[in-house]
């Protein structure tokens, strides 16, 4: 009998999965069917709450400031309670009492007192929770709205007929019954958790102390700095910590009732950096009215995207768009015969991204640190009013997404899947080549990730360090934005790691995945197809998007089925294509690199009309030479270096 087996058995014998006699339609999901007019919980459904809520308060119970609180109105789990919270060293008979009066969290930062001869009364607790476990909901305490408002993460047990005012502001609902033997079974899984991560914090503050104890005992200085950066990285990727990445094709396919994706959509802002010039392609404006194809620019895909699901769903999704100082005027420009189009377009101009210093000591324009856009959106958010205006309009997800990736779509599928879970941060990643022909079946597991394991950008020298890419589109709950910024805890500014730093831990910091993910409580990456991410950052791409192998639809770039390897051609052209207008030169017309998988063009090459590229392609003009790819040809597994070998 496998560990699963032994873990869904002893659940069936606690009897969660025995519901009740009506199944609330919002949560039919958690439902395996009906048996004896009595619906019956899915116990594997049941076991991935309980496995979310126990990694939640994992996190969480690694702080050690951290404050749960405990509700229950049930009198027969009083002893199973008292006994959870006392092992935990969180007993306060004062609480245990003091929740059950009204106001109890929101009168925290105004407590109402009462003065009398011989005492004084304090009602609500001197600091709020940071997190609340019901173990009862069926009552509907008015603690589950006072923790809402406050935005206090819910952690508790749901019935199949728990009403949807209730359930959508529970963060980390588990569906089961209530019965006593699950009851402590859930409350064993807490304390044995919480428990865990304090003896390995105790542990990992008696090694750092050893460690130092260590590092006094140097006799050079320069043997101590030595140890401190080896330190420093050894640790990096605890720092950062872990993510779990679900593959794209394990989401539940999204519905087909109209009207359900309706209410997905009206939920989802867009929000478009467009913070990159195209000087490095020899283009005078921003990278994003580079035409990709069919006369489209990058910009027109997105609103063309947009203007498409609000026509077909009746939806209304707003585009932000992220400009700079440099990009701004040409972006109005281009964006003017959009004025009467559905779209509401709000364009913000943002301030310039810092230079990276070549060797030489000396700035280049065309060559940025990679920005975060994850914490320049946060710090948006945190310093303008825009964040209230959206959860006005009753928005709960916001949709950014990088100026390079122009592959990137407004998918329902994932939208569903992170209202379903709650999740408050996603960042969509694809596995590197080099890991991908390591690990056949990663994009049909999902699996636990470090953050150092996932490329913002791709050194060419460092692949084998990574298994991911960060494609650069992010799904971040406004919500849970609103929770940090209440709470003061968005402070950007201390999550980037110095760049004044050398070798392998510079390269790291300027490729590594963003640290905001850090600041959110339940965060996963989905990995998409790799033909889902499409970085327009050299002519090699530009020749990808305009072949054969992609076409347009409504806004999204679709590529085609013909190619069997999911896997983008290597494209490597040399410097004679670097600018766009040489690229436009020496092709005719785009080559058909349907079955292609990889090409080199270097020297004086010109391509004619109607060429076909298969297979692994070298054509590396000598020098003096103009090799010239005459029409129609056809080229598989070739290496040419001369006229004559065409």
């Amino acid at each position: 009998m496998t560990l699963h087996s032994i873990i869904i058995q002893k659940l069936l014998t606690t009897n969660a999965h025995i519901g009740r006699r009506v199944a609330a339609h919002h949560l039919k999901i958690y439902t395996y069917g009906m048996r004896n007019q009595i619906s019956i919980i899915d116990s594997d459904k049941t076991l991935i709450c309980l496995r979310n809520a126990a990694s939640f308060i994992s996190h969480l119970a690694r702080d050690k400031n951290a404050r749960f609180m405990f509700v229950n109105t049930n009198l027969l789990f009083d002893e199973i309670v008292e006994q959870m919270t006392k092992k935990m060293g969180i007993y306060s008979p004062r609480d245990n009492i003091m929740w059950r009066m009204g106001g109890f969290l929101t009168n925290s930062h105004s407590p109402k007192k009462f003065r009398s001869r011989n005492k004084k009364v304090c009602f609500g607790p001197i600091q709020p929770p940071d997190c609340v476990v019901v173990l009862d909901t069926e009552r509907k305490s008015s603690v589950i709205l006072e923790a809402d408002r406050l935005q206090v993460p819910i952690v508790a047990l749901v019935d199949s007929n728990m009403p949807w005012e209730i359930y959508k502001k529970i963060a980390y609902p588990v569906p089961a019954n209530d019965s006593v033997q699950f009851v402590y079974l859930f409350c064993n899984i807490i304390t044995k958790t919480f428990l865990l991560e304090k003896k390995k914090l105790k542990a990992l503050k008696g090694h750092v102390r050893k460690e130092e104890r260590d590092l006094s005992t140097k006799e050079s200085s320069k043997e101590i700095q030595e140890s401190v950066q080896s330190k420093n990285m050894s640790n990096i990727s605890s720092l950062i910590g872990e993510v779990l990445v679900v593959p794209y094709q394990n989401l539940a396919p999204a519905s087909n009732d109209i009207a359900e994706i309706k209410n997905l959509l009206d939920k989802i802002v867009v929000v478009k950096f467009n913070d990159t010039l195209g000087t490095a392609l020899g283009f005078n404006g921003p990278k994003s009215l580079i035409g990709i194809r069919d006369g489209l620019t990058s910009l027109d895909l997105i609103v063309n995207q947009i203007q498409s699901l609000n026509l077909t769903y009746g939806c209304h999704i707003p585009l932000v768009l992220m400009n700079t100082i440099s990009t701004h005027d040409d972006s109005l420009k281009a964006l003017e015969k959009y004025s009467t189009s559905n779209v509401d377009i709000l364009p913000l101009s943002q301030g310039q991204h810092p230079q990276k210093k070549s060797s030489s000591g000396q700035s280049s324009a065309d060559e940025l640190y990679p920005s975060d856009h994850a914490a320049a959106f946060l710090s948006l958010m945190k310093s303008s009013g825009t964040l209230d205006v959206l959860l006005s309009q009753g928005k709960e997800y916001v949709h950014v997404v990088s100026s390079d990736n122009v592959a990137a779509a407004v998918d329902p599928r994932i939208m569903s899947h992170l209202s379903q879970n709650n999740i408050e941060y996603c960042m969509e990643v694809t596995p590197t080549t080099s890991y991908l022909s390591k690990s056949k079946m990663v994009n049909q597991r999902q699996g636990m990730f470090e953050l150092a394991e996932i490329a913002r950008t791709l050194p060419k020298d460092s692949t084998e360090k990574f298994k991911f890419i960060d494609t650069r589109s992010l799904w971040v709950n406004l919500k849970a934005i609103r929770r940090l910024v209440d709470t003061n805890a968005l402070k950007i500014e201390n999550l980037s790691i110095s760049k004044e730093m050398e070798g392998d831990q510079m390269v790291l910091q300027e490729t590594a995945a963003g640290s905001t993910i850090q600041l959110f409580d339940k965060a996963i990456g989905i990995n998409v197809p790799q033909f889902r991410v499409v970085q327009l950052n050299a002519t090699s791409d530009l020749l990808l998007l305009q072949s054969d192998l992609y076409s347009t639809s409504e806004g999204v770039l679709v590529r085609n089925t013909a190619q069997a390897n999911p896997a983008n051609p290597s494209i490597e052209l040399g410097p004679e294509f670097e600018k766009v207008s040489d690229f436009q030169r020496r092709f005719k017309s785009i080559p058909s690199i349907v079955g292609l998988d990889s090409l080199k063009v270097a020297g004086d090459v010109w391509f004619g009309a109607g060429v076909i590229l298969k297979g692994r392609v070298s054509i590396v003009a000598k020098p003096g030479v103009k090799l010239e790819i005459p029409d129609g040809a056809i080229l598989e597994n070739k290496d040419l270096n001369d006229p004559s070998d065409i």
